[in-house]
């Protein structure tokens, strides 16, 4: 159940067109949904602004199907992460107008209120690009404009400087970096907004899976800038949203 949802009930318990045992009834019915070996929790967006997510990695395409289905019953926003193209066929069979976004690796049922603000999405490398296209996509799917700044990494910072304009007009800017993972700090010795930063696995052997860029980023010199784990675009996204939510509201 989501906020439009509850809100509705309650109206038509203050109507009188449903009776409070009816009411609570459905309210009561409603907290987990089963199916394929997943337990679907429907309250979440009650509790927190944003439905649960389906995390595709090591479900078969039949169980992401059916958690995305439990989920999508109330209506959209529910996003998939880490979808194949199994998973994606698969959730696309049985929910009507899941979209698929593979550079993202990702499928979303749309269905968002639009968020005030602006998320911008910078990423040093092309090799970064799943990363901040799963926290561009993600921010997209929960009401956000987001606006994308790729391929300037700090080995060429006249790229990021071409770009500095649309960043310090940015209400939150989401940096992904992997190797040194020196590109937050960069952005947040520039802007205004926080910075939301995203070590990537990118980067060879002593870049330890993204481990340094990782250590990097909660070292950053730059105050402003939050971390999230390695190549989790998604917890970006949604933290760049919830920012946006508690400091301009929605609508």
């Amino acid at each position: 159940m989501r906020p439009d949802a509850l809100h509705r009930l309650l109206e038509d318990v203050a109507s009188g067109a449903l009776s409070p045992d009816a009411a609570a009834e459905r309210f009561a019915g409603l907290p987990f949904a089963l199916g394929e070996g997943v337990m679907a929790d429907t309250h979440r967006a009650l509790r927190t602004g944003e439905s649960e997510a389906v995390f595709c990695s090591g479900k078969t395409p039949e169980q992401a199907a059916a958690a995305f289905a439990a989920l999508a019953g109330p209506g959209g926003p529910v996003l998939a992460t880490r979808a194949t193209d199994e998973h994606a066929r698969a959730i696309a069979a049985a929910v009507a107008g899941a979209v698929h976004h593979p550079s993202a690796r990702m499928v979303v049922l749309p269905g968002a209120e639009k968020v005030r603000g602006t998320v911008a999405v910078v990423c040093a490398g092309t090799s970064d690009l799943p990363v901040a296209e799963e926290a561009a996509i993600t921010a997209e799917a929960l009401g956000a404009a987001v606006t994308r700044v790729h391929d300037v990494g700090v080995a060429g910072l006249h790229r990021l400087l071409g770009h500095l304009q649309a960043l310090r007009q940015a209400d939150v800017v989401i940096a992904v970096a992997g190797m040194e993972g020196a590109l937050p700090a960069v952005v947040a010795g520039l802007v205004p907004a926080p910075v939301v930063a995203v070590p990537t696995s990118v980067g060879y052997g002593a870049a330890f899976g993204g481990l340094a860029a990782l250590l990097a980023m909660l070292n950053a010199c730059a105050p402003g800038v939050g971390v999230v784990n390695i190549d989790n675009g998604f917890g970006a996204g949604v933290l760049a949203v919830r920012i946006l939510r508690r400091g301009r509201g929605s609508g």
